[in-house]
């Protein structure tokens, strides 16, 4: 039988493990350039001259991100930073203080959808990693991912009309689009566009450069890009092989052994534009669609990207700090 009593608990632990979580948030938290994207934010914060005090900005864009990288709803949000001291520790919250609601956290993200800021802050972390000269703008890669979306009608409601199925292979898809454009060097996207999912990806292929690219690398998908209207004739496209005609390449002769070669080296460099959406739908568990409509959605891919390229270049990062 177990018995309480009124003593008063001691601060102590023999524990001092740190979990993933824990870590993942300590190296991420040390990256992610607060102070500039705080005072992008600045100017569209409410100042807190009239009504209740607003939560500070360096408290309330930390929880935005954490929303993001643990793909929570903003109810399980709100319980999570009573139920988690890890979580209330890393926004800056003591114990015994006022926690953001479920109308504070939604507030803060229609602010950010409402001034387009989420494109703004993958901009703001672009510069940066250019300026520590890890994103480069001479050659990139472009791809497309589908992202799936609810499709089941529940009562007295209906599917998002702006996300639509389509084919890939023999299997069907209902959801949305993310198009990226990568530096081809280090795999940091640059570019984000998002459609729906009916939207073939090379109708995007060009509104995913940054203008200054001499070569261009795609997956087979993108065949023919370069003949399509508003093609730059200064950039070079180096899309894949179809995967049938590659197998029947004849690697007896020397042309097909070379051809194979080269169709080797593009896939290698492809391959980069795979990691960063690696990241988000495993690192950040982003699998479905959480909002409806595809602005909301834009903005959280976008965000997502933003915060995966901080993650992926985290140990250049933290090696220039130190």
């Amino acid at each position: 039988m177990k018995f309480y009593t009124n003593q008063p608990k001691v601060a102590f632990s023999l524990c001092n493990r740190k979990t993933r979580k824990a870590i993942f948030l300590d190296e991420i938290g040390r990256v992610v350039p607060w102070a500039r994207l705080v005072d992008l934010i600045a100017p569209h914060y409410p100042a807190g001259h009239t009504g209740r005090t607003p939560f500070a900005l360096e408290t309330m864009l930390p929880a935005h991100f954490l929303q993001h990288w643990l793909n929570l709803s903003v109810p399980a949000m709100e319980e999570a930073f009573f139920d988690t001291p890890l979580y209330r520790e890393f926004v800056g919250l003591d114990d015994n203080v006022r926690l953001p609601d479920e109308s504070t956290i939604l507030r803060f993200r229609h602010r950010l959808e409402r001034h387009d800021l989420a494109d703004k802050i993958l901009a703001e972390v672009s510069a940066i990693l250019t300026e520590r000269g890890l994103l480069l703008k001479q050659d990139s890669a472009v791809d497309a991912n589908l992202i799936a979306a609810p499709s089941t009608i529940s009562k007295g409601k209906s599917r998002d009309p702006e996300m639509h199925s389509s084919q890939k292979g023999i299997q069907w898809y209902f959801g949305m689009k993310a198009h990226i454009g990568v530096d081809a060097d280090s795999g940091l996207v640059h570019t984000v566009r998002c459609t729906s999912g009916t939207e073939h990806s090379i109708t995007q292929a060009h509104r995913l450069l940054q203008g200054q690219e001499k070569n261009v690398w795609a997956d087979a998908g993108y065949q023919g890009v370069e003949k399509r209207p508003g093609a730059d004739p200064a950039v070079t496209w180096y899309v894949a092989m179809r995967p049938v005609k590659r197998k029947n390449l004849k690697h007896a002769s020397e042309m097909g052994e070379l051809l194979d070669k080269v169709e080797k080296l593009k896939a290698g460099i492809c391959t980069k534009v795979v990691h960063p959406f690696r990241v988000i739908k495993r690192q950040f568990p982003h699998m479905k669609t959480r909002y409806r409509g595809l602005k909301k959605n834009t903005a959280q891919i976008a965000a997502l990207f933003a915060l995966s390229n901080l993650w992926m270049a985290r140990h250049d990062l933290m090696g220039a700090r130190t």
